[in-house]
C-alpha cells in the first residue's frame, strides 16, 4: 500500500501528487518543491535537487541515504536525486505533474467509441497512448524517456 503524499509548490499555486514506491521514502524526503514559475531564480544543487523540465524538487539526502541503505541494503554512493527520481522511490505520479487533468476530455473521446466500436477503441487508445509517450518524451519529460 502506498500513502498519497502530495506537495505545495514554494509559491503555493500548484499541488503536486508524489509517488513513493513501496513507502521505502517517507514524506520528509521531499523538502521542497517548485514549479515552473517559482524556480525562476533557484539555484540548482545536483547534490540535493532534480529538475524536470523547469519543475525542481529538492530532496533531503541524508534522510533519503539513511531509508535506502536501511530499507533496500543499497550502496550509498548510489542514493542521488536522479535515484531517487528514477527508481519511482520519491517521483511524481503521474508522466509530469498534472497530466491527469490534461488528459481528461482527450480520452473522454477515445472512451466514448467502446461502446459503439471496441475494436476502434482498442486501436484507437493504443495509437494515442504511444503517440502521447512519444511526445512526452520529445517534450524532455524524465520519466516518459524511461517509457
Amino acid at each position: 500500500m502506498c500513502l498519497e503524499i502530495r506537495k505545495t509548490c514554494k509559491c503555493g499555486k500548484k499541488n503536486v501528487q508524489f509517488h513513493m514506491r513501496d513507502n521505502v521514502m517517507s514524506q520528509e524526503v521531499l523538502v521542497e518543491l517548485y514549479c515552473p514559475e517559482c524556480a525562476t531564480g533557484v539555484e540548482l544543487n545536483p547534490e540535493t535537487m532534480l529538475s524536470d523540465n523547469g519543475w525542481v524538487i529538492e530532496y533531503d539526502m541524508e534522510l533519503a541515504t539513511f531509508l535506502a541503505v536501511t530499507k533496500l541494503q543499497v550502496d550509498p554512493d548510489l542514493v542521488r536525486p536522479g535515484y531517487l527520481f528514477d527508481e519511482g522511490l520519491a517521483t511524481w505520479l503521474e508522466m509530469y505533474p498534472g497530466e491527469q487533468q490534461d488528459i481528461l476530455a482527450e480520452r473522454q473521446n477515445i472512451m466514448d467509441m467502446l461502446k459503439d466500436n471496441p475494436r476502434k477503441y482498442l486501436e484507437t487508445i493504443n495509437s494515442w497512448n504511444i503517440a502521447r509517450v512519444e511526445q512526452l518524451k520529445a517534450d524532455g519529460w524524465r520519466k516518459a524517456q524511461a517509457a
